[in-house]
């Protein structure tokens, strides 16, 4: 896999922003990565741009959020005919092998920075000033271990199904080398072990430890925690690993941990009712600045746009039962006008009506709600009730707590789940996980098409001896 590995000349202490000028970092680089780690400010500075490479179209701006997954999932009822193909699950089509390539290559470069970053930090510990040396290490560590965990979970087997299936390469070193494809279990292992190291350094993240930081301290660098891959969004993908390796009460350990921290806590309905927090912002236990996701929900999400994704009413109150109880339902779709009266979009992504910073441009990739799904799909899958931890969800959604055992509480979970993560990327992984032959909005048969694991794209075989993923 070689790419051009590209860090951005930019560094706005406790936040992200979005940078048009990017430097090759090969030898004819105005910036060589040898200069930009020179400094406790170029560390920072390459350990934003992965952030930033993230927030890309192709990736968490659109595709891997309510765009492709989106339309993979089959959550929406209208979209660009540009994702038929995807749709049908037609990966050999050009759009849809395009879309899968550009996640490879996206999430593969993000990669190869981390681990340039990793490769000289460990020299010029000496450089940092309080805690920054373990904090940044740790995030690059938690950052591989996220970005090979999205590409296991897209190109993998799921683990339950098929452990020992060829998977994808584990690329712990910055090089033009070619590193040898692991199985799915090897690759949860190899995450396993980054998300370890990165939990040990973390100990000092001020999220954890409870220290107060203010713009004062190191021009507030250790502000704003929620968007960086801090303590416990590791154990937040760790109980997310262990769920889905099917370890159900380490999963329940580390999900609880999240939980009982208080340092995460549901979207209020006075902040959605005054359009001020769409995308539940103090839920985020990770989430990126993406500074064009208002422009591209404009683009994608509104009557206005064009390549619309939408709902008909019919689906929206399929989907929320039509309860005008839930916030969800009533904030979070804007009905259409005209010929589009009958169609319902998205606000999750939209602009807010406020200009707090800490509203704005925020999508969630780990958030709390997750950790109470992890919390009864654990119980799901060893015979114990669901009941407990889905109410903490519904009750914070505005909804009345189920009272009577549930007849079918994987159709129940199913439900509950499609409702909290909608245009979010995460339905997709759910059915994976429950290798779902039938979902709701196809006729197609997922299982027999192989449909939950992406082909490796083809230049990785012609550049690497590669063995079929599928």
């Amino acid at each position: 896999m070689k790419y051009l590995y590209l860090i951005p000349l930019f560094f706005i202490a406790g936040a992200l922003t979005s940078c048009d000028k990017w430097l090759d970092v090969e030898p004819n680089s105005q910036i060589k990565s040898s200069e930009l780690f020179e400094t406790e400010a170029g560390f920072k500075e390459a350990l934003a741009g992965i952030y930033t490479l993230m927030t890309a179209e192709k990736l968490y701006g659109k595709d891997m959020q309510y765009g492709m997954l989106g339309v993979l999932s089959h959550e929406w009822s209208s979209f660009s005919a540009n994702y038929n193909e995807d749709a049908a699950f037609e990966y050999g089509s050009a759009t849809a092998e395009g879309r899968i390539t550009n996640i490879w290559n996206g999430l593969y470069q993000a990669i190869s920075n981390t681990n340039n970053l990793i490769k000289a930090i460990d020299a010029k510990e000496r450089i940092f000033k309080g805690d920054n040396f373990k904090i940044i290490k740790g995030e690059a560590f938690a950052l591989r271990a996220f970005l090979h965990f999205e590409l296991v979970r897209l190109f993998g087997a799921a683990p339950t199904v098929d452990a020992n299936k060829p998977a994808i390469p584990y690329v712990t070193e910055y090089s033009a080398k070619q590193t040898a494809q692991s199985s799915v279990n090897e690759v949860y292992s190899f995450i396993l072990k980054d998300l370890e190291v990165a939990k040990d350094l973390l100990q000092v993240d001020p999220i954890f430890t409870g220290k107060e930081v203010t713009e004062m301290d190191d021009n507030g660098y250790l502000l704003n925690r929620q968007l960086h891959l801090n303590y416990y969004a590791v154990e937040a993908l760790l109980a997310r690993l262990y769920f889905n390796t099917g370890s159900y009460e380490k999963a329940r350990i580390a999900a609880n941990n999240v939980v009982n921290s208080a340092k995460f806590s549901f979207a209020t309905q006075a902040n959605m009712l005054a359009g001020i927090d769409f995308t539940g912002a103090p839920e985020h236990i990770f989430g990126l600045q993406i500074n064009n996701l208002h422009q591209y929900a404009n683009t994608y999400l509104s009557q206005e746009g064009t390549g619309i994704f939408s709902l008909n009413l019919t689906t929206l109150n399929t989907y929320y039962e039509s309860n005008t109880s839930d916030y969800r339902y009533v904030y979070l779709f804007a009905s259409g006008t005209g010929v589009n009266a009958s169609n319902k979009y998205l606000r999750k992504y939209s602009e807010p009506n406020t200009q707090l910073l800490y509203y704005r441009n925020k999508s969630a990739l780990l958030k709390l709600s997750e950790m109470y799904f992890i919390l009864a799909g654990s119980n799901l899958l060893e015979n114990k009730s669901v009941v407990e931890p889905l109410n903490k969800v519904r009750q914070a959604r505005g909804v009345s707590a189920i009272t009577v055992a549930p007849t079918d509480p994987t159709a129940l979970y199913i439900s509950e789940f499609r409702k909290e993560f909608f245009g979010e990327g995460q339905l997709f992984h759910l059915y994976k996980r429950m290798n779902r032959s039938a979902i709701t909005g196809t006729d197609k048969d997922l299982v027999a098409l192989k449909a939950y694991i992406f082909p490796i794209p083809v230049a990785e075989y012609e550049a690497a001896n590669r063995n079929p993923n599928r």
